[in-house]
């Protein structure tokens, strides 16, 4: 078992990712469009800037969002929930489209 072991309120427990608990010492991060400066706050919003370069939106998992774009092998897979959209998303669309977006800390 790995983590940290904390003592609260008389009783001690062990925490296997003690930043995941409380946001102190972690920071959220943005996907920001450079364009436009504009931070993507939905799908709908990322759904828009992707299909405007070129990314082609796949339907066929149900449990997750997927955009191909033609001219590459690459391929973008989120999950259907933006509130699970983390920044291992967010870095893979940022390698995926240089110089267009960005992740930020807030």
């Amino acid at each position: 078992m790995s983590g940290v072991w904390v003592f609260k309120n008389g009783v001690v427990r062990l925490v296997e990712n003690p930043g995941a608990e409380s946001n102190q010492g972690t920071r959220r991060k943005v996907l920001v469009h450079l364009p436009t400066e504009e931070v993507i706050t939905s799908y709908a919003v990322l759904d828009r800037k992707l299909t405007a370069l070129g990314w082609e939106r796949y339907h066929d998992d149900p449990e997750l969002l997927q955009f191909h774009k033609r001219s590459t092998v690459h391929l973008i897979s989120l999950p259907k929930d933006f509130s699970r959209f983390k920044s291992m998303h967010m870095y893979d669309i940022v390698v995926k489209n240089r110089n267009i977006f960005e992740v930020r800390d807030v």
